[in-house]
């Protein structure tokens, strides 16, 4: 202001007394005062609102000035709810929302919101960052169609590399074994003991290790082994009677009546069939 203007202002102002807004919103019993003192409060806001978008203040000035608005704020709540309680509008209900210079609505955390510059000021900007979404998961489907062969390991020959590996450390165990067998054999003979070696038939079968209910022995060529059936196994003849009397049964459960099956049961019953 220049000091014209503020001469002006004190002309205008002369013998009159300048009324403070009270400190207490509930001490105020005047609907048109307390509309006026949120005029005012409005007023500041705007102008604090103002100042703070200039950055070049430093960090400290814009911590100071979002305090006082949110101070303002808080006060500006406190004369709507008295005004409601005077039979006044409800502003909380019907006020704008608040917006800033991008027409976003102010960001704030817990009631308490930044202004201009103050959202730019050290560890503000990272409450205001959203967190990047999780990968989206995949589906059982999704992952199968990665799986072939060489997931269940039976390529790991066709690298080339571990057969060889492998090859190596098999001549390396059965020389080993060859050794320790020698040995063995070595230390047999120098103790005297003479060397039997009986051959054993692993495809022999005891006779008490055959079926008690009548397995079958299937003869092969000559000089070939005997194997035994531990399961009776039916001949043709026995499996054709069995595919007739089956068919027979469909045949009399399809057409004939239960008096004529009961009469045919009765038959077979005095027979003895």
């Amino acid at each position: 202001m220049t000091a014209l203007a503020r001469f002006r202002q004190a002309q205008l102002e002369e013998g009159k007394v300048k009324e403070r807004r009270p400190f207490l919103a509930s001490e105020c019993n005047e609907l048109p005062k307390a509309e006026k003192w949120r005029r005012q409060i409005i007023g500041e806001i705007s102008k604090k609102v103002a100042q703070i978008q200039n950055a070049g203040l430093g960090e400290f000035r814009i911590r100071d000035l979002n305090d006082e608005i949110n101070k303002l704020l808080r006060e500006k709540g406190h004369w709507e709810f008295r005004i409601k309680e005077l039979g006044g509008p409800d502003y909380a209900r019907i006020g704008p929302k608040m917006l800033d210079h991008e027409g976003k609505e102010v960001p704030g955390n817990r009631g308490y919101k930044y202004f201009g510059a103050a959202k730019d000021l050290p560890g503000v900007r990272e409450l205001f960052e959203k967190e990047p979404l999780p990968p989206p998961r995949k589906t059982r489907a999704e992952l199968m169609k990665a799986i072939d062969a060489e997931y269940y390991g039976y390529r790991d020959e066709d690298d080339g590399i571990l057969e060889p590996l492998e090859q190596e450390h098999e001549r390396k165990v059965i020389a080993e074994a060859v050794e320790k067998w020698k040995m063995e054999r070595e230390a047999r003979l120098a103790r005297g003991e003479e060397e039997e070696e009986e051959e054993v038939n692993i495809y022999a079968v005891n006779d008490d290790e055959s079926d008690e209910d009548g397995a079958k022995e299937k003869d092969g060529e000559e000089g070939q082994q005997k194997f035994i059936a531990h399961v009776p196994v039916p001949s043709q003849q026995e499996i054709e009677e069995a595919l007739v009397r089956r068919k027979k049964m469909e045949l009399l459960q399809k057409y004939a009546s239960e008096t004529l099956m009961a009469q045919s049961e009765e038959a077979k019953t005095l027979l003895g069939l």
